[in-house]
């Protein structure tokens, strides 16, 4: 179907497509490269929403792809150390996304018209990216629209609307932006004004609650140690930072549970641990678990992964959640991965956690582009919750966080040996952004947008017959 079968204007040819999609591109590299660069996110976002207006569902289908791909592809380079060939497999399901929302936006154009898809389009891209990011198998948050700002002095602010709600929101400028021309000049000023409210969101949400007990936290960066490398590499730790309340080791310090050495050395220097090993269930099946070692020697709490890598050994998700009673106050761990998915973390603060910890192991070999973006989860989330967040990594970037998403401490890529300290103040509360419930909402919409498009299309086939 034409679109200049039913909108007053010409549809978007190939030509202004492919301008369009180029803006899209440049726009995204630069948001994401460069930190002056922040806010051209939304100019991609608004490439988006126009290249709804092509003129064929299999040039949106196309032009969406190619898109996802100049923009994924380069971030997502180290997929190809980790996977091989069946990279180009993952970067074509990442790009099908982008593909899908123009698909489902052109028929959105099509059956509704420019004013009510300009309605639908935020809701369109926070259903599909939240669903692309935590509802299905292969979910992958990085890259979303969101993580632009984890290092912009605007995320103390952005934090407030929840990673989800940030692409929410400039969304919903580009597409005021894209129809503004159609509206009369109230209805300009309506939806300017309603949406310059939005905008003012974060300044009424209640803030975490004050600052309470202080826990000094320290970590060290190594790669595959013995124990007695492991124990050394603590002792240092120890007398550089001699006031430290709890040591932290990455993911995977230790290919089993935490061995005896190191239980020892917690004793005879009657210090806390948090360290990741595996807790074995069977010959071959293990959860990767972030253990806490008490000064007795003793596990004091455990925590398994909940989101293993797929593809990967990395063992079973988590039975269950806690937080853990800390003597200075209740503390979230997760594994890794773990950090990248709101679902994971919101369960935390939902237990009372004031403080997140994620032992993290990031190989070196999958290059500094890889642990860049992992880089950017920790600050988020801190922000979001308004919680301090320490990552320790095997091979960087380790991070110690201050729960407005500023990083205080950080140890660098690849950094073997490289040591970072830092003070957390816990509050009494965190807090969980109003984008979650936007978010799942937004997902269950698309789903029901999508079939009634599909219905819709096979009743017109069905009538042609």
């Amino acid at each position: 179907m034409n679109l200049s079968a039913s909108l007053p204007n010409k549809p978007l040819n190939w030509r202004g497509g492919l301008l369009f999609a180029l803006a899209a591109v440049v726009s995204f590299h630069l948001a994401y490269r460069f930190a002056i660069c922040h806010w051209c996110i939304g100019l991609f976002l608004y490439c988006m929403f126009r290249l709804a207006g092509l003129a064929t569902a299999r040039q949106a289908r196309w032009f969406g792809m190619a898109i996802g791909l100049a923009v994924y592809a380069p971030h997502l380079a180290f997929f190809w150390t980790l996977f091989g060939g069946g990279a180009i497999a993952l970067w074509c399901v990442l790009s099908f996304w982008l593909a899908l929302f123009l698909t489902a936006g052109r028929a959105c154009l099509l059956r509704s018209g420019p004013v009510q898809w300009a309605v639908a389009a935020p809701f369109l891209w926070t259903g599909l990216e939240y669903f692309r990011s935590e509802l299905y198998y292969l979910r992958f948050t990085w890259l979303n629209a969101g993580y632009v700002f984890s290092n912009s002095p605007a995320l103390p602010f952005l934090a407030g609307f929840g990673v989800y709600g940030i692409g929410f929101l400039l969304m919903a400028w580009a597409a005021f932006v894209g129809v503004a021309a159609r509206l009369s000049k109230a209805g300009r000023l309506a939806g300017g004004v309603a949406l310059a409210g939005v905008s003012t969101l974060p300044l009424w949400l209640p803030a975490a609650g004050p600052a309470g007990k202080v826990i000094h936290v320290a970590g060290v960066q190594l790669d595959g140690s013995s124990p007695m490398q492991t124990r050394s590499a603590l002792d240092v730790l120890l007398k550089k930072f001699p006031g430290t309340d709890l040591f932290v080791l990455s993911e995977y310090a230790f290919l089993g549970p935490v061995p005896p050495e190191i239980r020892g050395w917690c004793k005879e220097h009657g210090q806390w641990l948090a360290a990741g090993g595996e807790e074995v269930i069977s010959p071959t099946q293990y959860y990767n678990t972030a253990f806490v070692v008490g000064p007795d020697g003793a596990i004091a709490f455990q925590q398994a992964k909940c989101v293993p890598v797929q593809f990967m050994k990395d063992g079973l998700p988590a039975r269950e959640q806690r937080a853990w009673d800390s003597p200075w106050g209740k503390l979230g761990f997760g594994v890794c991965y773990d950090a990248s998915y709101t679902r994971v973390t919101d369960k935390l603060i939902g237990l009372g956690a004031q403080a997140l910890i994620f032992p993290t192991m990031d190989s070196a070999n999958w290059g500094r582009a890889e642990h860049e973006l992992h880089g950017r989860i920790g600050p988020m989330r801190a922000a979001e919750y308004q919680v301090p967040v320490f990552r320790l990594c095997n091979t960087g970037i380790s991070q110690a966080v201050e729960g407005y998403g500023r990083v205080t401490a950080s140890a660098p890529f690849p950094g073997l040996g490289a040591m970072l300290s830092a003070r957390l103040e816990l509050p009494a509360r965190g807090r969980t952004p109003p984008d979650r419930g936007l978010a799942f909402l937004a997902a269950v919409g698309t789903a029901g947008l999508m079939l009634s498009l599909i219905i819709d299309a096979a009743r017109r086939r069905w009538r042609s017959k």
